[in-house]
C-alpha cells in the first residue's frame, strides 16, 4: 500500500461505526453514571483522561509495543505472555469478556476486508489457546500488518477508546451530540502525553492504576437494570 491508501485503511480501523461489539460495552462506565459519580460532560472529560494517562496508556498500550517488538523476530510466546499480563490484571470478568469478544470480531472482519495480510499467526494462535486476541492485540497486529508505525499504532487505539467512552456516554448522561464532539476535540490532543508515558515503559512494566474504574466494572453485572453488555 502507498501512504494514502494506507491512512485510509487506518481510518477505516478507527472508524466508530465498525462492527467490532464496542456499541454494546461501556466497561463501568454505566454504574458509575447510575451511582450519580459521573454526571457533567467536565466529570466524563476528568474520567476519561484518567483511564487514558494511567490504564489505556500503561496497559494495553503495552501489548501493541510488544507485537511490533515481537513480531518482527516472530517471538509470538514473548508476545503472547505480554497479552496475558496485561489481560489477567482486568479484575472483571465482563471486561475480560468485552475486550475478548471485540478483539475477536476486529479480527474476523479484519481478515476478511484485507486477506492479502498475514493474519495466520493470530489466527492459530487463538485457536490453539497461546493468546486471547484482546482488542488491543487484533488492533496493533492490523496496525502492523498495514505498515503504520507504532506510534500511530497506539495513538489510534487510544482514540478508539476515547470515542468509545463518550459515545456510551452520550446514551447513559444528558450531553447532546456536539458536546460529545467537543469533548473528543479537547481529549485527542492528551494522546501524545499518553504516548510518552507508554514510551517510557517496557511491556513487561504494564499495570493498570484506576481502582474506581475497576469496581463499576465488577459491579456491573449486577446492576438493576442495564443498557451495556459490560
Amino acid at each position: 500500500m502507498n501512504d494514502n491508501v494506507r491512512w485510509l485503511a487506518m481510518q477505516q480501523l478507527l472508524d466508530s461505526a465498525l462492527p467490532i461489539g464496542g456499541f454494546s460495552h461501556s466497561f463501568g462506565l454505566e454504574t458509575l453514571v447510575q451511582d450519580d459519580r459521573l454526571t457533567t460532560s467536565s466529570g466524563l472529560f476528568d474520567y476519561a483522561k484518567t483511564m487514558l494517562l494511567q490504564s489505556w496508556a500503561t496497559s494495553d498500550a503495552m501489548i501493541i509495543k510488544a507485537l511490533y517488538r515481537d513480531g518482527p523476530t516472530g517471538n509470538w510466546e514473548s508476545l503472547w505472555a505480554i497479552e496475558r499480563l496485561v489481560h489477567v490484571q482486568r479484575v472483571s470478568s465482563e471486561t475480560r469478556g468485552g475486550v475478548e469478544k471485540m478483539g475477536r470480531r476486529l479480527l474476523q472482519l479484519a481478515a476478511a476486508i484485507h486477506p492479502q495480510l498475514d493474519w495466520s499467526p493470530l489466527q492459530a494462535a487463538l485457536k490453539e489457546g497461546r493468546c486471547f486476541a484482546t482488542h488491543p492485540l487484533v488492533h496493533g497486529y492490523a496496525c502492523w500488518q498495514l505498515g503504520e508505525s507504532p506510534e500511530r499504532a497506539v495513538q489510534g487505539y487510544f482514540y478508539t477508546c476515547i470515542v468509545t467512552c463518550v459515545n456510551s456516554a452520550l446514551r447513559l448522561m444528558s450531553m447532546g451530540q456536539t458536546e460529545g464532539q467537543s469533548l473528543i476535540a479537547r481529549l485527542i490532543p492528551l494522546t501524545e502525553e499518553a504516548l510518552a508515558i507508554a514510551d517510557r515503559l517496557e511491556p513487561e512494566e504494564a499495570y493498570s492504576n484506576m481502582p474506581m474504574a475497576e469496581l463499576a466494572m465488577m459491579r456491573h453485572e449486577r446492576l438493576y437494570s442495564r443498557l451495556f453488555m459490560s
